[in-house]
């Protein structure tokens, strides 16, 4: 498997694939010119890693995104969900800022999107 890794920049988040461990890491801010065209080659790569791997966890820790982030991540989950029914094991660690409720409020909406392990932590930023 290729491996992923996506430097972070003031607009976007740090993207990397730990093939030792299956973890698919995002952290930072999320609020590119166009989503769609940053987020389109993880979501490509990430297609492929749910045909070849037995285990697949996403850590992220975004401190802000903008609504076509949004939308992107959605559709990270979406994949996920879709790996996890048919065998995968999956699972996410959502890091949020304890000062900032909306963050925490951010991924309970997430959580409820998926029917797999999706564990919510605290973090100081």
């Amino acid at each position: 498997m290729e491996p992923l890794h996506i430097q972070q920049t003031s607009s976007t988040p740090l993207i990397q694939f730990n093939t030792g461990t299956g973890t698919l890491h995002i952290s930072g801010e999320s609020y590119p010119e166009n989503s769609f065209d940053f987020f389109e080659p993880v979501i490509s790569w990430l297609k492929i890693a749910v045909t070849e791997c037995n285990e697949l966890s996403l850590d992220i820790a975004i401190t802000y995104m903008n609504s076509s982030s949004t939308k992107c991540t959605f559709d990270i989950i979406d994949i996920l969900e879709e790996a996890f029914e048919r065998g995968v094991k999956t699972s996410i660690v959502w890091r949020y800022d304890r000062e900032n409720p909306r963050s925490y409020e951010m991924a309970e909406d997430f959580r409820d999107e998926v029917t797999f392990p999706f564990e919510i932590e605290a973090i100081e930023l």
